[in-house]
């Protein structure tokens, strides 16, 4: 199979990652919970985790990196943890149901949303995003990178809005993190959330958030914390006030490897990589008669995502045939982001996602273009 679905999970991991991850299995016991060599070496592969996600991220401190399970794990803690009664919200209409489904659920409870509009092409202005902002706008949420369309989205002029009006700055990194640099400091973001199962190659079930200092986040969940045991209230110390129970150790094994895979070789090196065989792929297949290519391509930089349709055919088709016939796995359909494809015009059709890892071969993209000319010709 050519695998052509990163953008939801980068199934071809590097070997240290599954290394690290059987080790763990045969090894780890419970952070915190114990003295014994297996609980100690457990709790130094969590902080070392923490400590290369802080150094990865810029953050300020390794204590305000929390894990979690996923990307949308992640954002529920923040957006429930983080807006009271009445609060208002600023998003777009290029997010993940990651994001859209918690703020409609809190619209329901009384908070305000406005969803700011985008164009044809997947993209959004800052200016507009300032428009939307009222005096009881708790926060901005948006995403780095749309996982339908690929186009990236300039974090640092929206953060300065959001600090220039003393509000909350929200990111959704799932389709960035581990592949374009992200400093939380300078892009003014007080919440990161992230996934360890895509750019960042570990293992599905792991994940994660970067807190500001000085932000307080309500917890979704209490429980055992391996400290302050005869406490009814569940510790308000970072990190442990985000992270109720047993953490998914052998996921995270599996992350720290990761991360010494991604400082070993270079995002700028992954990122160029996948960026050059997504071009490759776009450049053959933007012309052919019948296809039509969704997204900015007008900008340099971009996830390495290029999401298309072939004539009026549904695209669960047009993937089905990809795979049966060429091998191809691709993804179709709605992609979680509903109103994107409202956006774009693509609700009924969906798209067919191709999606790039740095570990794909030209002559792998070359395949995928000679099939996508061939089935547009049928």
């Amino acid at each position: 199979m050519i695998y052509m679905d990163n953008a939801a999970t980068t199934m071809h991991k590097p070997k240290e990652v599954l290394d690290a991850v059987i080790n763990a299995m045969s090894s780890m016991g419970n952070a915190g919970r114990g003295a014994n060599e297996a609980s100690l070496s457990a709790s130094r592969i969590i902080y070392d985790t923490r400590e290369k996600l802080c150094a990865l991220f810029h953050a300020e401190n390794p204590r305000q990196i929390v894990f979690t399970a996923n990307s949308t794990e992640s954002l529920n803690v923040a957006i429930k943890g983080l807006l009271g009664p009445g609060d208002h919200v600023v998003t777009t209409m290029l997010e993940h149901n990651s994001v859209l489904r918690p703020l409609y659920e809190m619209a329901e409870r009384g908070n305000g949303l406005t969803i700011v509009r985008s164009s044809r092409l997947g993209t959004v202005r800052p200016e507009d995003i300032e428009a939307a902002i009222r005096p009881s706008t708790k926060m901005i949420v948006i995403t780095n990178g749309s996982n339908l369309t690929g186009n990236y989205i300039d974090l640092e002029p929206i953060g300065e809005i959001a600090r220039k009006h003393g509000i909350l700055f929200v990111v959704d990194a799932s389709q960035t993190a581990g592949v374009f640099p992200i400093d939380v400091q300078e892009m003014n973001i007080d919440v990161l959330c992230f996934t360890g199962h895509k750019g960042l190659l570990g293992p599905q079930g792991t994940g994660g958030m970067y807190v500001r200092e000085g932000v307080a986040v309500r917890p979704l969940k209490s429980g055992g914390s391996g400290v302050q045991t005869f406490s009814r209230t569940h510790p308000v110390e970072m990190p442990t006030a985000l992270e109720a129970g047993t953490l998914n150790g052998h996921g995270i094994s599996g992350l720290n490897a990761a991360l010494s895979y991604l400082e070993k070789e270079g995002i700028d090196k992954i990122r160029g990589r996948e960026q050059e065989l997504m071009w490759r792929f776009y450049n053959g297949v933007k012309d052919i008669p019948g296809v039509k290519v969704y997204g900015d391509y007008s900008v340099k930089e971009r996830c390495a995502i290029v999401a298309l349709n072939i004539g009026d055919y549904d695209s669960s088709e047009v993937s089905d045939e990809l795979l049966t016939a060429y091998g191809i796995s691709t993804r179709p359909g709605g992609h979680c982001a509903p109103l994107m494809h409202e956006a774009l015009g693509t609700v009924e059709q969906g798209a067919v996602r191709f999606s790039f890892s740095h570990y794909n071969t030209d002559e792998e993209v070359d395949t995928a273009i000679a099939a996508v000319r061939e089935l547009a010709a049928d």
